[in-house]
Parts: structure tokens; sequence; C-alpha cells
């Protein structure tokens, strides 16, 4: 990928996202390290932050992206051709961002974590969850009811060995 390549990502996030103040997270590719690249990022208002070399660990959540996308997309997707690749790809970006839920946000999607409805989704859960307890505690209570009537005749219970009529197979000496 080429500097102006980065720019013109990094320019479609702004216009997106225009409430957001980016810090881009990136290795040290020549193209993250051009003065032309430096100069953007100063008059975008964007802070960069480059990771340590040969320490992928500094980097890691470009890292689980790549793991994701490598796991999920590319290795059970059969491509036939570069457009295909691409085309699967951005399917996957796009359920990534606006459909999968992800734990380290609260199992909402990235979507939903930027346009501040996380919040809404998890009060909506709070209130079907509460809604499913008291449904299941009803059928318990019905279900213990119905057990109750049927079991008012009287049973009879026996030792190991007994019957109803006394000892069973025991011989008077």
């Amino acid at each position: 990928m080429k500097e102006a390549d980065i720019e013109r990502i990094l320019e479609r996030a702004k216009e997106k996202y225009p409430e957001a103040k980016p810090r881009i997270i990136s290795d040290n590719g020549p193209q993250f390290i051009a003065r032309d690249f430096k100069e953007f990022i100063r008059i975008s208002g964007m802070t960069h932050v480059r990771t340590s070399p040969f320490y992928s660990q500094s980097n890691g959540k470009i890292e689980r992206w790549h793991k994701s996308l490598k796991r999920e997309c590319i290795r059970p997707l059969t491509r036939l051709t570069l457009e295909d690749a691409r085309r699967l790809i951005q399917s996957y970006v796009d359920h990534y961002n606006t459909a999968r839920l992800h734990s380290a946000i609260g199992y909402v999607s990235p979507q939903d974590m930027l346009a501040g409805r996380q919040t809404e989704i998890h009060a909506t859960r709070d209130h079907k969850l509460e809604q499913a307890r008291r449904q299941r505690q009803l059928r318990r209570q019905q279900s213990a009811s119905s057990m109750f009537a049927h079991s008012s005749t009287t049973t009879t219970i026996t030792s190991p060995g007994e019957t109803e009529a006394g000892t069973a197979g025991m011989q008077p000496c």
C-alpha cells in the first residue's frame, strides 16, 4: 500500500466519523515514515504512533484483525479470481464492522459502539433476559402446582426388600 492509499483511507474515515480524533497505530513501513504522510497527519490533526520494529505484540489490534480475517474469511472460503477475493474480503469487513459482536467492546458491533448505541443495546438485552427469567419461573410454578395436584393420592413408601403387604420372601421361624 502506498502513502497516497493510506491518506485516502484516512480521509474517508474522517468524513465518515467527523467527531472522532483518530490515532493511527502502524508499523514502520515506508508509507508510514514518509515526509508527506507525516505532514498529512499533522495537517489532519491526527496522532501517529509507530510500533517497535520486529515486535508484533505492540500492534496487537491489527495482528488480532489479521488472525480473524484469515480464520473466518480467507481460509474457509474459495477465491477463484483476484476480484472474487476482494469481494469476499469486503463482504467480511462489512460483516465484521456492522453485524459481528465483539467481546472486547461488550458484545456489540463496532458500528454500534461508534454510534453510541451500546447502552441502548445492553438495556434491551437486560429487559429480554428479565422477561425470559419471569417466563421460566412461571412455567416452573405451573409445573410444580400440576405435579402437586396429581400426587394428592396416598403413596406408601417401602424399604428395600419389602412390599406394601409386608416383608417379601421371609418365612417365620
